[in-house]
């Protein structure tokens, strides 16, 4: 299947023994303690709610889509003006469960995470935090809604809770998959075919990053660990810490939903998950995939394609703005 010395022996070890490799999705992303439904909802509307930029044109949902499987198929997301920033924007969906967020891992959780885009000037670029504070507090509507996520303090509506319950939201973004059946026992959820695909997948060296309940997502790895990658502009995890051996580090992707999350990598350089595949196998693993390898592959990680509930595909009704709201802002 592999060409050349890489050609795996046959009968080879079964696709439930190599299953073990990972592990279900979580129905949640997080403890009880911090999802609890008051907060999910209000994170829900803040998700959505675009008076948390500047130009009252941006929300969290205008770069991660979620009737679009958590991203907006773009290389790189327009913002405040039509900014684009450097990297592609990841899928929010199942990335809750990640060891680290962004690309280059500078913020330990979701909560973090939440406040980054809407103080970036490229991207949603609120001046400070006391001006964001300022908007939401001249919103009557969502006083009654923080007061009930926060409980018994003084001043529930801050910078800080307002991340908080975005990242509550973003822990219940769980798109479980017939890969999941296929790892609770149901052996007729994957196809045969889906099967070759997971051997190979496993055989060629892809859980080396690829592994766990999100097939990634749990380590840094080095882009062009085997052959230089292509694009060297963006030097990763480097650009955080200025540590050498951190030079084109970046965050292992999850490969939840892959199939719908194009284009690919750190730059949105690849359309193709088929080429994607090739790429990986080249630069990382120094293995030369065939067109119908890289294609088995594929037919595996659509495998991976969860189900969005309906609800999420909708926007909700968010409070309307008061008489001191401020006004847009495209300066």
């Amino acid at each position: 299947m592999v060409s050349g010395s890489d050609q795996p022996t046959a009968p080879g070890p079964s696709p439930r023994a190599l299953a073990a490799a990972f592990q279900p999705l979580p129905k949640v992303m997080g403890t009880p303690e911090q999802t609890p439904e008051a907060r999910v909802e209000l994170g829900r509307l803040l998700y959505h709610d675009p008076r948390l930029s500047k130009s009252h044109q941006v929300s969290c949902n205008s770069c991660h889509v979620l009737a679009r499987w958590g991203v907006d198929n773009e290389p790189t997301s327009p913002g405040h003006k039509g900014q684009r920033g450097g990297r592609n924007s990841p899928t929010v969906f199942n990335a809750a469960g990640h060891f680290a967020q962004f690309w280059d891992g500078r913020a330990k959780d979701v909560e973090e995470q939440a406040k980054g885009p809407v103080l970036n000037p490229v991207e949603m670029a609120m001046p400070e935090a006391p001006v964001v504070e300022a908007t939401l507090r001249s919103i009557p509507g969502y006083r009654p809604l923080f007061e009930k996520a926060f409980p018994g303090q003084a001043e529930p509506i801050t910078f800080d809770n307002m991340a908080i319950a975005i990242g509550a939201f973003e822990r219940t973004l769980v798109t479980p998959s017939r890969f999941d059946k296929y790892l609770a026992g149901d052996d007729t959820a994957l196809t045969e075919e889906e099967k070759r695909g997971l051997v190979l997948f496993v055989q060629t060296g892809c859980t080396t990053c690829h592994a766990g309940a999100y097939l990634g997502g749990q380590m840094f790895q080095k882009a062009g660990l085997v052959k230089p990658w292509p694009n060297q502009k963006d030097q990763g995890r480097y650009e955080v810490t200025k540590n050498e051996a951190d030079r084109m580090l970046f965050k292992v992707p999850s490969l939840r939903n892959v199939a719908k999350t194009a284009p690919y990598f750190h730059d949105g350089s690849v359309v193709s998950l088929e080429e994607a595949v090739k790429m990986m196998a080249s630069h990382q693993l120094g293995r030369e995939l065939s067109d119908a390898d890289a294609r088995t592959i594929v037919t595996f990680l659509e495998s991976l394609t969860g189900e969005i509930p309906a609800r999420l595909r909708e926007a909700p009704t968010l409070p309307p703005s008061g008489p001191d709201t401020p006004k847009p802002d495209l300066s």
